[in-house]
């Protein structure tokens, strides 16, 4: 079953030395999802000040720059794996470096007819 593991963290709690590893470890964690066949997909995302928010209401398009809602985390980050159950799925997220300053949130991906199949 597919799994999306969304990394929520403040964007100032990692040193930027921290960040650094961060990667490091993130990559090594990718490259052994993927060695036993549970890696789709993952990436960190860049910063808040770099997003834009789409809503379309009463007809009209709203844009703005940053994030709809603002909170002490954001989105960071993502792993998308293919796990055989939420167990499985749980254990891979205690192992996201950034588990023990963030948050991850585990969420069963709803797969519809009709979407390309390219994962």
């Amino acid at each position: 079953m597919k799994y999306m593991l969304l990394v929520y963290l403040g964007e100032d709690v990692l040193t930027e030395t921290e960040r650094l590893q961060c990667y490091k470890d993130s990559a090594k964690l990718s490259r052994d999802l993927h060695a036993s066949g549970k890696y789709l997909a993952a990436s960190p995302l860049q910063p808040v000040t770099t997003a834009t928010s789409v809503r379309f209401r009463n007809g009209k398009r709203l844009i703005t720059d940053g994030p709809f809602a603002e909170t002490r985390e954001q989105l960071g980050g993502f792993y998308l794996i293919d796990a055989k159950d939420l167990d499985d799925a749980i254990a891979i997220a205690e192992r996201v470096p950034v588990v023990t300053v963030g948050t991850i949130e585990i969420r069963p991906v709803l797969e519809i007819p009709g979407l390309p199949e390219n994962i």
